[in-house]
C-alpha cells in the first residue's frame, strides 16, 4: 500500500491490534511545523542538489504523478472522478511547496485513506457474506500488475476488481493446505489488522509519504526522514542493532528484501534472497502474524528482538506470484558485528598442465573501519585496508599465484577506505574522482609509492557491488591492473549528506562519483570484462530500474597512466571463458534458473480455477527439480524423486558452521574467476617470481595520504 524508503537490517517490538472496524476517521491537518519543514526542504533542493532542476510547472506535474503512484501504484482505490478531481493541482504543487502550502498533498491522503477504508470494509463484508468466494471451478482470471490500468470509473467495477482479489488470496491459501475455515479467519484477522492501521495512522505519515513524493523526483536518494524515521535510520547506519540483518522496503501489498547485510543471521543463513517477499512473522515457536498489507515501519517493529531469540518468517521466493510457494525461515536474532562483516581469505586449487596451481581467494562484504578505534588511538583497530593488507601477506607466504579479490554483495561503505584499498595494488595515482553541485571536481588518489600486492589479480563483482565496491572496480580497470569478471554492479555512483531539518531529516544528493576515466558509475555501473550469468536480474534491481535516477555521463578523465601489463587477448579469455561456462553443470544451472525466473516475471495473469493453479504448481515444481536434476546427472549423482526432496535437503545445509561456505554454483563462480586469471600467466615453466611485499616499516594504511572525509553508504 504507502510506498516508505524507510529501511532497516531486521527489527521486535510486539504491535496489538484492536479488531474493532473504525467506520470513520478524522481529516488530517498538516502542522504549521510541517509547513516550515516543506519550505526548508524546497529551499535545499534548490541550492543544495546536485542537479538542481527548476521546481517549476514541469516539476509540479511529474510530483503530482509521483505521489498518486506512491500511493495506490496499483490502481486499487482512487476512482477515476477522484483523479479527475485532483488534476487542479497539476500545475500548482511547485508553488504551495515554495510556500509551505500542504493542502492538495494533505486533501489527496486523506481521500486516499478514506478509500483504502471503504476498501477493507467492503472485504471484511464479502468474506463473511459472499459464499462463492471459495468456488474455485470457474474460468476467472486476475491481472497481477495493474500499474498501467486505467483508473476504475464505478464504485461496482472496484467491488468485483476486489472480489477477484480475496478470490486469489483465498486460493493461494487453499494450495497451501488450509481448510475453508482456515482460510476465511486468516483473511479476516489480515483485512481487519489494515483496519485497524488505518485508523492509527497520523499526521505524520501523510507529511513523509508526500514530502518523499516531492524529494524522489530528484533523485531515489533523496528522501525525508520524519523525526520516527530518522531515529530508526540512525540506529540502522550505528550497526548497533539487534536483527535480522535485512534491508526492506515496500513492494506493493508485500514486504521485500532489497538486500542482505553482510555477516548479519539472514545473510548467514542463506535462506533469504533479494526480492524474497515477506507475507507473515512469528516470535519464536509462536503463531504467524499476517503481515501483507502492513506498514513497513511495522513489520519492521515485528521482525526486531532481543539478541539470542528467534524470529520466524513465512517467505515468497523472488519470481514466484503464488503465496502457496511460500516458505518458512528461522533466524535467530543478533547484532552485527564488525567481525562479522571482516575480509576473509581461503584457497582454491586449481589443476592445470598437470600442476596443482594455487590461487587466493579475499572476500570482503563491505568496506568498514573502526572509527571509534582509530580516533581513540587503538594501534590494533580494524579496517578494510588493515585486515586486506595481512591476509595479502598470509597468501603469498602461502606461495600463491594469483588473487581473486570478492566483492559480490558488497554494497559499499567508506570512501577512505576504498581510496587506501586500491593503493595497495598500485603505485601512486588518482583513485576517484568526485563533482560536486557548482561542478568543481575533487580527485582522491592514493600519494604512497608502496604496493602490497604487485600479482595478477582478478576481481569479482555482481548487481549487488554498488558504491564504494564500484569505485575500487572501476579503477583496477581503468589502470589495467586487473581483471574485472563476474555481473554488472549496481550503478550508485550519487554521494548524500544528512541535513537537520528541525524536524527530521532530509538526504540529500550533492555529488557524483566518476571514474578516473572520467565515466561516471553511476546508473551503468561497472561492465566487467568477462561476464558470469546470475540470478539478480539487470532488469529487475539496480540503478537504472530505479525511478528518476540521475544519468550515466563522463567528465575528463584525471591524469593517470595504467599499470597493468595491458598485453591481455580479451577475445582469447572471453572464448576460452564461455567454453569453460558452457561445459559446466552449475553455469548451465544458472542459465536455467535465469530463464525460469524471466518467464514468471513475464506472466501477467493468474488463474482463479483451482485444478488450474495446481497444475501450474506442479508443472513449476516439476521444472524446477527438471533443473536440478539435469545438473546432477552432469556430475554423476543420483536424481531425485520430486522438487519437496530438494527443499528437504538444503534444509539440511548449515552454512552457519564454515564462514567460506557456498553453494555449487557460487563456488563454480570462483572457479571459474581461477581459471581466467591463469589464463592470464605464462605456461608454468616460465612462471616469474612471485611478487614479494614492498613496505618498510609500518603497515598501517593509515599512514598513506587521505583523501577528504566522505563516507558514502
Amino acid at each position: 500500500m504507502l510506498r516508505s524508503s524507510f529501511f532497516t537490517r531486521g527489527l521486535l517490538l510486539t504491535t496489538v491490534f484492536s479488531l474493532a472496524l473504525p467506520l470513520a476517521a478524522a481529516e488530517l491537518v498538516p502542522t504549521e511545523q510541517q509547513s516550515k519543514v516543506a519550505r526548508t526542504v524546497a529551499r535545499q533542493l534548490s541550492v543544495l542538489h546536485y542537479t538542481r532542476p527548476p521546481l517549476d510547472d514541469a516539476l509540479s506535474l511529474v510530483i503530482w504523478n509521483r505521489y498518486l503512484s506512491d500511493l495506490d501504484g496499483q490502481r486499487l482505490f482512487f476512482l477515476a472522478s477522484d483523479i479527475e478531481g485532483f488534476t487542479r493541482w497539476q500545475l500548482q504543487m511547485d508553488d504551495h511547496l515554495k510556500t509551505g502550502v500542504l493542502t492538495p498533498g494533505f486533501t489527496i491522503y486523506n481521500r486516499f485513506q478514506n478509500r483504502l477504508r471503504e476498501r477493507l470494509q467492503f472485504v471484511l463484508s464479502e468474506l463473511d457474506n459472499n459464499k462463492k468466494l471459495l468456488d474455485f471451478s470457474g474460468n476467472e482470471t486476475l491481472v497481477i500488475d495493474r500499474k498501467n490500468a486505467a483508473w476504475v470509473k464505478s464504485t461496482a467495477e472496484l467491488d468485483q476488481l476486489w472480489r477477484l482479489r480475496i478470490k486469489s488470496a483465498a486460493l493461494s491459501l487453499k494450495l497451501a493446505g488450509k481448510s475453508n475455515e482456515d482460510i476465511l479467519s486468516t483473511l479476516k484477522r489480515r483485512y481487519k489488522s489494515q483496519l485497524s492501521a488505518v485508523a492509527q495512522t497520523k499526521k505524520e505519515d501523510a507529511f513523509q509519504t508526500y514530502m518523499n513524493a516531492f524529494t524522489e523526483t530528484y533523485d531515489p536518494h533523496t528522501e525525508y526522514f520524519s523525526p520516527r524515521s530518522s531515529e530508526n535510520f540512525n540506529i540502522n547506519m550505528s550497526l548497533q542493532l539487534e536483527g535480522i540483518g535485512a534491508v526492506l522496503q515496500t513492494d506493493d501489498e508485500y514486504t521485500k528484501v532489497v538486500r542482505l547485510v553482510p555477516g548479519g543471521p539472514a545473510d548467514k543463513s542463506r535462506q533469504l534472497k533479494p526480492n524474497d517477499r515477506l507475507i507473515a512473522v512469528a516470535e519464536g515457536d509462536k503463531e504467524f502474524v499476517d503481515v501483507v498489507g502492513w506498514r513497513i515501519d511495522e513489520v519492521v517493529q515485528l521482525i526486531r528482538g532481543a539478541k539470542g531469540t528467534t524470529v520466524r518468517l513465512q517467505v515468497l521466493p523472488a519470481g514466484s506470484t503464488d503465496t502457496a510457494n511460500s516458505k518458512e525461515v528461522s533466524l535467530v536474532r543478533n547484532t552485527v558485528a564488525l567481525e562479522d562483516q571482516a575480509a576473509t581469505k581461503k584457497i582454491v586449487d586449481i589443476k592445470r598442465d598437470g600442476v596443482v596451481r594455487r590461487i587466493g581467494v579475499i572476500k570482503l562484504p563491505t568496506f568498514y573501519a573502526d572509527f571509534q578505534g582509530m580516533q581513540a588511538g587503538d594501534p590494533n583497530y580494524r579496517s578494510t585496508t588493515r585486515d586486506v593488507h595481512r591476509l595479502l601477506t598470509e597468501l603469498k607466504q602461502e606461495r600463491i599465484q594469483g588473487i581473486i579479490l570478492d566483492l559480490r554483495n558488497n554494497g559499499g561503505g567508506s570512501l577512505s577506505e576504498v581510496n587506501d584499498l586500491i593503493g595497495e595494488f598500485i603505485s601512486t595515482g588518482p583513485t576517484v574522482q568526485v563533482r560536486d553541485a557548482r561542478g568543481k571536481v575533487e580527485v582522491l588518489g592514493d600519494g604512497n609509492p608502496e604496493v602490497a600486492y604487485s600479482g595478477p589479480l582478478v576481481v569479482m563483482t555482481n548487481r549487488l557491488s554498488a558504491s564504494a565496491s564500484e569505485i575500487f572496480a572501476g579503477a583496477i580497470q581503468d589502470y589495467g591492473r586487473g581483471l574485472v569478471v563476474g555481473g554488472t554492479t549496481f550503478g550508485k555512483g550519487t554521494v548524500q549528506s544528512l541535513r537537520e531539518l528541525g524536524s527530521g531529516q532530509l538526504k540529500i544528493t550533492e555529488a557524483k562519483f566518476y571514474r578516473i576515466s572520467g565515466a561516471s558509475t553511476q546508473n551503468k555501473g561497472v561492465v566487467p570484462d568477462i561476464v558470469f550469468p546470475e540470478l539478480s536480474m539487470a532488469s529487475e534491481m539496480g540503478e537504472s530500474v530505479l525511478p528518476r535516477a540521475l544519468p550515466w555521463d563522463t567528465i575528463p578523465p584525471a591524469r593517470y597512466q595504467r599499470q597493468g601489463q595491458g598485453n591481455w587477448r580479451m577475445t582469447s579469455l572471453r572464448s576460452a571463458s564461455a567454453q569453460r561456462q558452457a561445459r559446466n553443470p552449475d553455469f548451465r544451472y544458472l542459465l536455467d534458473e535465469q530463464k525460469l525466473i524471466a518467464d514468471l516475471n513475464d506472466i501477467k495473469t493468474q488463474s482463479l480455477n483451482e485444478k488450474a493453479r495446481r497444475l501450474e504448481k506442479q508443472q513449476l515444481d516439476s521444472r524446477r527439480l527438471a533443473i536440478e536434476n539435469r545438473r546432477r546427472a552432469a556430475k554423476g549423482l543420483s536424481a531425485l524423486k520430486s522438487w519437496e526432496d530438494f527443499e528437504a535437503q538444503q534444509e539440511k545445509l548449515n552454512p552457519n558452521s564454515d564462514p567460506n561456505f557456498e553453494r555449487s554454483e557460487e563456488a563454480a563462480l570462483t572457479v571459474e574467476a581461477a581459471e581466467i586469471l591463469l589464463d592470464t600467466l605464462p605456461p608454468v615453466r616460465n612462471l616469474p617470481t612471485l611478487p614479494t611485499l614492498k613496505t618498510a616499516g609500518s603497515t598501517n594504511s593509515a599512514a598513506k595520504a587521505q583523501p577528504a572525509n566522505v563516507s558514502e553508504r
